[in-house]
């Protein structure tokens, strides 16, 4: 079946401000009246204290369930069924990227509604139709593709800005490779992250996404290293968590993305987060579209910006093997991964030498200082 259609989703509802978790009542009353919390494990009791009583005060019935670390198929069930005994009409997520994709699962698994509230503005996961699945082992398995986006999605600033700079600065380089990736996809007429044919409305949405992060940056960085909430670090919040996501959605992803997916191969980067390991990506992808000087320039002054590892050194990578990055490489190019995308047809051995050419570029930025 050939895909024509051409797409903006978006979640029903996005909010953004202070204080915003212990008004949940508010924001799940519409949906239904049994509510699990899945959370994860440093922000558990905070959900207990601020959001349960008020929960039981608006006569809503609430369970608190810690997620346990991996969006996995074995994840997504254990909760699936508890939610189900529970006899829950609404799934709440609490947390980083994985937990909010694991309940979104377990929305779609029930057929029940999903709010979440991210608690770092690390990924653009809160706002899509998607949920990216792993292994066991933690290396990334499989996109599982959503029939809607979340019904709410809460961006509490004062959690936002407490989080540790790291995941900020992650959530920049998730959506700093948003423009790029919708730009190619749009180029190519390739498929957005619903399977239809990206728009102009999630090119534009993308564009404003790398305009707000060039405007705000640096005030924005300011900010969370004091964990204070600015217009600064509102506008970068809504750049990094809502326009990513739905520019990314309705736009499309490209090179960064599926590099990102063949960097989960490489064991001693696990514990690289999403957004760092994208930036990488995205360099990959600049070079692959040999981009113009002044736009890497841009993308790098980001980057050190906010305190992204640069090269695969500051990542933690101690030895390049080339086995292990031509295996990068073949995920990347995998069929069906977002690769397709790319104006021009890309081989594994196209990706392998790039990687290889951003990170001696790189290297070169960084030894500029």
């Amino acid at each position: 079946m050939s895909v024509s259609e051409r797409t903006v989703t978006s979640p029903k509802k996005f909010m953004i401000g202070s204080g915003l978790l212990a008004n949940m009542a508010d924001y799940v009353a519409a949906f239904g009246d049994n509510v699990l919390i899945l959370s994860d494990e440093f922000i558990l009791d905070r959900a207990a204290t601020h959001a349960t009583p008020a929960l039981e005060k608006a006569g809503i019935q609430s369970k608190v369930e810690k997620f346990q670390y991996e969006c996995t198929d074995k994840e997504i069930s254990r909760v699936a069924d508890i939610a189900k005994t529970q006899g829950a009409n609404v799934i709440v997520g609490i947390g980083g990227g994985k937990t909010l994709d694991c309940a979104k699962a377990v929305a779609f698994n029930n057929k029940i509604s999903v709010v979440l509230y991210p608690t770092i503005a690390s990924t653009d996961a809160p706002c899509t139709a998607l949920s990216v699945i792993y292994k066991e082992d933690g290396e990334f398995d499989r996109y599982l593709f959503l029939p809607q986006n979340p019904d709410a999605v809460i961006a509490d600033t004062d959690i936002l800005a407490a989080a540790p700079a790291r995941f900020f600065a992650a959530g920049v380089g998730d959506a700093l490779a948003t423009y790029f990736e919708a730009r190619a996809c749009y180029a190519s007429d390739g498929v957005n992250l619903v399977l239809k044919k990206p728009s102009r409305t999630g090119l534009g949405l993308a564009q404003l996404c790398f305009e707000l992060l060039s405007e705000n940056v640096e005030a924005a960085m300011d900010a969370v290293r004091n964990k204070i909430c600015t217009p600064a670090l509102e506008q970068t919040i809504e750049a990094t968590i809502y326009l990513s996501g739905v520019g990314a959605e309705a736009g499309g992803l490209a090179a960064a993305h599926a590099v990102n997916n063949g960097m989960s191969a490489v064991p001693s980067l696990h514990h690289v987060q999403h957004g760092e390991k994208v930036t990488f990506g995205l360099l990959t992808q600049l070079v692959l579209e040999n981009a113009p000087k002044e736009e890497i320039d841009e993308v790098v002054r980001i980057i050190k910006v906010v305190g992204l590892p640069l090269t695969l050194a500051d990542m933690g990578l101690t030895e390049f093997i080339e086995s292990e990055w031509r295996t990068v490489a073949s995920i990347a190019c995998a069929e069906g991964d977002t690769m397709g995308n790319m104006l021009k047809p890309v081989t594994e051995n196209d990706v392998y030498n790039a990687m290889v050419a951003a990170n001696a570029m790189a290297e070169r930025y960084k030894a500029q200082g």
